[in-house]
């Protein structure tokens, strides 16, 4: 058996267990039924030293959960898996309080270190690792303001993730006082015929509750009636939540608290998986309801198990507009809260502001201020988001023209010709000339024999993308490179406030340990002292591949030479299959090294797969009478 113990029913947002036992109390009970193996599985096993639970009664960190779990299946009796650790969303809430100790540590992804494997999402199963698109792929990032300080993520097998002592988020400008809004027109209110619907719909954690709460104060202050219906499901953080106000001049209009089907007047899309589903859209009326969405796309819980999770934002805004019969009005509040308000918690504040600018909210700018008062937390900052989210509906490349390029940005080349240059500027730097032109001869041979049959040159664009992968692998030097490189501190600096302190958690040689019993391996962690050895490394990465190179032999850097080798033997089979009729698999076969992905065994595991997938392409370039040898040679 397995017992949870979280100190929270967090099914419906975090209410207290009424008659908690203990830990020690269940251990009491447990032992009085007669059960006799017992074992504790924490995040903080430490804290039972002073208060010991009995000999008998196995005490284990959360990283060895698998090695216990293997160990009680071979238990030929009745034995229970006690797991403690207090629900990480709730202690979130509570150290926004001041009611939980705050610890003095986050969580960063170097970008460019990062492969984009996800075992950091796979082994934390938390929202807050988001993706993070960039020219060389998608990678991690963390959402430093839902992040609930849990840290397993960190245990994912990656020397990205760093924790950083003494970092508060960079202040944003409005904290500073250095943000300057221009004079903004006030919109015309609508008149109320009978009652006003405004339908907020986002996920859970965001606000959204928040926002029709406020709502309900503005009318009730400009003298008029509202009612609420708030809609949760499970409120599992980023599960989809709906809240339904309506405002009336008399309290005899609020005849129902649900907005029906064709009745919805003003629409705050928080999310926009959320807005566009189907729910959301029968509310709508073609020509009438005023809407604002989020076009930041926030993942769901599908990304912790997918890496390649996608959804086609442009289908879900379609859907909205034809709902609506005229573009809905979109920005980006994510963006704009972090970036200028240093916090994705005003996000939803914003969106008030834009959707009151363009009409939709029938209450006065003065009844919301004072709401934004009486909700007592961070109110300035609200009264700034909300003038924010009214800038931005006003003169949104206004409000855009107030967010500044940092370094965790890099937009994609235009053309190819930048793509391939790009990369052969990484190859210098990470090798030499000669590692440089061998990329570039290869890619050229396939881009002139491409250009004969096509103009699209789909093959060519990720030949360049891959083989630069295979001949820049990841390898210990190129680790210590990256985090060396100035980039990485000016990402720091432009990310947080601060005298950081950093910590690395390396789980290579000669870190690394193997949990007995267990696919695991457990990470050390390194103090900042590890960034001049990376600098040294970096400066005698010329050493890569000789005599004395002491990771050479390793079995992760013989796996990239004969990735390599075999990727140069499939662009030679796609230089001489290639015909105008299956460019589109020959692409296909040329993009096989962007599925190999990750450190250590979780680069196996991705390579395994991709092998698997290689194997059928060719099977199918080369006729399935081949597929068994073709198969047999890439195991």
């Amino acid at each position: 058996y397995k017992l949870l113990v979280n100190g929270f029913v967090s099914m419906t947002g975090g209410q207290p267990i009424e008659g908690e036992l203990s830990v020690h109390q269940i251990v009491s009970e447990l032992t009085a039924e007669g059960v006799r193996k017992i074992v504790l599985v924490s995040d903080e096993p430490e804290k039972y030293d002073s208060a010991p639970l009995p000999p008998e009664v196995a005490i284990h960190h959360r990283t060895r959960m698998e090695a216990v779990q293997k160990e009680l299946r071979a238990y030929d009796n009745v034995s229970v898996l006690i797991y403690e650790q207090p629900c990480a969303t709730e202690r979130r809430r509570l150290r926004k309080r001041g009611k939980w100790h705050d610890p003095d540590k986050r969580v960063f992804i170097h970008p460019t270190v990062c492969e984009g494997c996800g075992d950091c999402g796979a082994v934390s199963n938390c929202m807050a690792i988001e993706p993070l698109e960039t020219e060389f792929g998608r990678k991690r990032q963390i959402n430093q303001s839902s992040c609930n300080k849990d840290f397993s993520c960190v245990e994912g097998f990656c020397p990205s993730l760093v924790t950083i002592e003494g970092a508060q988020p960079k202040k944003s400008a409005a904290q500073v006082g250095a943000v300057s809004l221009p004079e903004i027109p006030p919109p015309e209110l609508p008149s109320i015929d009978g009652s006003w619907s405004v339908l907020v719909a986002g996920i859970g954690g965001t606000g959204v509750v928040t926002i029709g709460q406020t709502l309900a104060v503005a009318a009730h202050a400009d003298g008029l009636f509202s009612s609420n219906l708030d809609v949760t499901g499970l409120a599992q953080k980023y599960g989809a939540v709906l809240s339904h106000i309506k405002i009336a001049g008399d309290a005899d209009q609020l005849n129902s608290t649900r907005i029906a089907p064709g009745e919805n007047d003003a629409l705050i899309g928080a999310d926009v998986i959320v807005s566009a589903g189907d729910e959301v859209l029968a509310t709508l009326v073609p020509g009438k309801t005023v809407g604002v969405v989020s076009t930041h796309l926030t993942p769901t819980a599908d990304f912790s198990r997918d890496p390649d999770w996608n959804v086609d934002e442009s289908l879900l805004l379609q859907r909205l507009d034809t709902a609506l019969e005229h573009p809905i009005t979109r920005l980006d509040s994510i963006q704009l809260a972090e970036r200028i308000l240093g916090d994705a918690v005003y996000a939803n504040t914003l969106l008030l502001g834009a959707a009151w600018q363009l009409g939709g909210i029938p209450v006065s700018h003065e009844a919301i201020m004072r709401a934004l008062e009486l909700n007592g937390v961070k109110v300035e900052m609200n009264r700034q988001a909300f003038e924010l989210g009214r800038y931005a509906a006003y003169d949104l490349q206004g409000a855009l023209a107030l967010i500044k390029g940092t370094a965790l940005e890099s937009e994609a080349p235009a053309d190819l010709d930048s793509l391939i240059k790009r990369r052969v500027d990484e190859l210098k730097a990470y090798q030499d000339d000669a590692l440089a032109q061998r990329y570039v001869d290869l890619v050229s041979l396939v881009r002139e024999k491409e250009a004969s049959l096509s103009d699209a040159l789909t093959v060519t664009t990720e030949v360049a993308r891959n083989y630069f992968k295979v001949l820049a692998h990841k390898d210990e030097w190129e680790v210590a490179r990256l985090y060396a490189d100035p980039s990485f501190q000016q990402t720091l600096r432009e990310t947080f406030d601060g005298d950081l302190k950093l910590t690395f958690h390396i789980g290579g040689w000669p870190f690394g340990k193997r949990i007995a019993n267990s696919s695991k391996i457990l990470k050390r962690p390194v103090g900042g002292w590890l960034l001049p050895v990376f600098r040294i490394m970096a400066s005698l990465r010329s050493l890569r591949g000789s005599w004395i190179d002491p990771f050479r032999n390793s079995a992760e850097t013989r796996a990239a030479r004969a990735l390599t080798s075999q990727y140069e033997a499939d662009v030679e089979r796609i230089l001489s299959a290639m015909q105008t009729e299956n460019l589109d698999t020959l692409a296909r076969l040329a993009a096989i090294p962007d599925l190999v992905r990750g450190y250590g065994h979780v680069r196996e595991q991705h390579l395994d797969r991709a092998n698997q997938t290689r194997s059928e392409i060719l099977a199918e370039l080369l006729g399935t009478a081949a597929q068994d040898d073709i198969i047999a040679k890439a195991s």
